[in-house]
């Protein structure tokens, strides 16, 4: 009916075009036809007609530091790092503002725009003030496993106090806008989902299965189910891991054979092949210390974005996704092993197909793209002695026992220090009270200890922060990183490149740029090449997004908009 409507509708044009003066039949043509279109076109309902992408890709990548860009770049293809360095745009001075810098927090910081000051989650693990219990990040014993029978489910973004810019995604859209969360790690997941998300997946070490939580659904969808059953993770594990490349050719790494360096879980020696295939049947933990954590991660961010239909909604979506591999490679080798550059140069090549795979399902300017890091990681101790650089290591068991044998020889109690995380300790005040002890005596009595240590640069008492002397910037972050219900009660900082491990692998969770310096790029929708070598933050990423997308900032936000990719 709409054809033959149509035919006759011209037929009056044209009719009506003989009776007219030459002079006027261009512009009567061009008018009834505009008008002719207009009629036939339904609303859009596309993003409310606000000029939005179609989809917006949150990529973190573990444990990544800024140098890692460019120090293998000789190694790099042209479709994976080096395209968004040379198509997107490059902030060079990406910094942490708060310190600790560990996964949890730094998740949450990227989507909140936010300090774990506001947003509360001050770390991995800690103490809850009230009530005195350990607390894990995203624990929700609340909520049930979806897709497990173990407790590896029983996670929600509950203890995230602020919401995320998927949040307001959400919110701006009526809730049409769809969310989701990707990654091996729980908290990698769900604190980039935020609290509205469509769902959250992580990774079962038990059965090698994406699964979930109640707080989200009742049962997995029919997909996901369906592409655990496939076991990918055995066929990947199949295949050993392997150098891409001649070893000649691994210039930024030390020789394969470092005492320094740990072994994988599973293996004794700490060189190349590392065997995963004998480890099928036996839990999938060594996935994770892998190149295929990644692999697995990246298909399954595939098969979300096909199943769910992201980017083809009418409304802008999100999905947010983190690689973990390279955090646990990291920790046992450290950043001068070939493990680790053989894993990134991999990433590289992973990162370039699933870009092909987003211009080809999604279109190559339909997308806002970024990519950053939750934290770095310090040289592992060892090597830098090795180099005649000064480093060390104080472990947190070791000194909670000196601690604690120091306040017992005062006052004859050795459980009067309940916990060390992330260079912060807590006292055990209950027990403190119950046995009538002057917290203030016991305080000066660690704060001494830890400065008698020679691992240890500075030590202050929470209580007493106005009074602690450090430069403004860095006391700024310790600032940013306290939040009273959560956490502890003396902060010590060690030494440049001293860590908390033995003498093999990494750690990291320092304010020093080793751990604070991370990658930011952008790319995809209304985004220009360029670079800027201006310090920004963590926080600026959520109130960029949101000023891009002309919606709200997260509720927590304390970060500025990047102004540079809005010209």
């Amino acid at each position: 009916m709409a054809g033959k409507h149509t035919g006759y509708r011209f037929g009056i044009i044209f009719v009506q075009i003989k009776r007219m003066k030459r002079g006027l039949i261009f512009i009567t043509i061009l008018w009834m036809i505009s008008s002719i279109c207009m009629g036939q076109q339904k609303p859009s309902k596309i993003n409310n007609g606000i000029d939005r992408p179609k989809l917006v890709v949150g990529l973190v990548i573990d444990q990544m530091r800024w140098d890692y860009l460019f120090r293998y770049a000789d190694s790099y293809g042209t479709g994976g790092f080096k395209r968004l360095l040379k198509q997107g745009f490059s902030f060079e001075n990406t910094i942490i503002p708060y310190t600790p810098t560990v996964t949890a927090a730094g998740h949450a910081c990227l989507y909140t725009g936010s300090v774990p000051a506001v947003h509360g989650i001050v770390g991995n693990d800690w103490i809850e003030r009230d009530g005195e219990k350990s607390m894990y990040c995203a624990q929700d014993k609340s909520v049930n496993s979806v897709g497990t029978a173990s407790k590896q489910g029983q996670m929600s973004p509950r203890n995230m106090l602020s919401n995320t810019i998927g949040d307001e995604l959400r919110l701006a859209s009526n809730f049409n806008s769809r969310v989701y969360g990707i990654a091996l790690k729980d908290r990698g997941g769900i604190m980039p989902a935020g609290h509205s998300a469509n769902a959250a997946y992580w990774f079962d070490d038990s059965t090698g299965h994406w699964i979930s939580s109640s707080y989200y659904m009742n049962n997995l969808p029919s997909w996901v189910s369906e592409y655990n059953d496939q076991k990918k993770p055995d066929s990947f594990m199949k295949t050993d891991w392997n150098l891409l490349y001649p070893q000649s050719t691994y210039h930024q790494s030390t020789t394969d054979d470092k005492a320094y360096e740990k072994p994988l879980n599973h293996e004794k020696q700490k060189t190349f092949p590392h065997i995963y295939s004998t480890q099928i049947g036996k839990g999938y933990f060594p996935i994770r210390q892998s190149p295929y954590g990644n692999t697995i991660t990246f298909d399954f961010a595939k098969q979300l974005i096909q199943q769910e239909k992201l980017g083809a909604s009418g409304q802008t979506d999100m999905i947010c996704i983190s690689l973990s591999s390279t955090d646990y490679v990291g920790h046992r080798f450290g950043p001068n092993s070939m493990e680790l550059e053989d894993m990134y140069l991999r990433v590289d090549l992973e990162l370039a197909q699933f870009l092909q795979y987003l211009d080809k399902t999604v279109g190559e300017n339909n997308y806002l793209f970024f990519l950053s890091a939750d934290h770095g990681a310090p040289q592992v101790p060892d090597f830098m002695k090795e180099n005649k650089i000064p480093a060390g290591n104080l472990r947190n068991p070791q000194l909670m026992k000196e601690l604690n044998a120091a306040c017992a020889g005062k006052y004859k109690d050795s459980l009067l220090v309940k916990g060390i995380f992330e260079y912060t300790i807590y006292l055990n005040m209950p027990r403190i009270d119950s046995l009538q002890l002057d917290v203030n005596a016991i305080k000066n009595t660690v704060l001494s200890y830890l400065k008698s240590k020679p691992e240890v640069m500075y030590a202050f008492d929470y209580a007493a922060f106005d009074k602690a002397i450090l430069p403004a910037n860095i006391k700024e972050r310790f600032a940013n990183g306290y939040f009273y219900k959560r956490s502890g009660d003396i902060q010590y900082i060690l030494k440049p490149q001293y860590t908390d491990v033995l003498s093999t692998g990494t750690e990291h969770g320092t304010w020093y740029n080793y751990d604070a310096h991370i990658p930011l790029l952008w790319y995809g929708w209304k985004i220009k090449p360029g670079k800027s070598n201006r310090e920004v933050y963590m926080t600026d990423v959520a109130p960029t997004i949101a000023a891009m997308l002309k919606i709200q900032m997260p509720n927590g936000s304390v970060g500025k908009v990047l102004l540079e990719i809005l010209q």
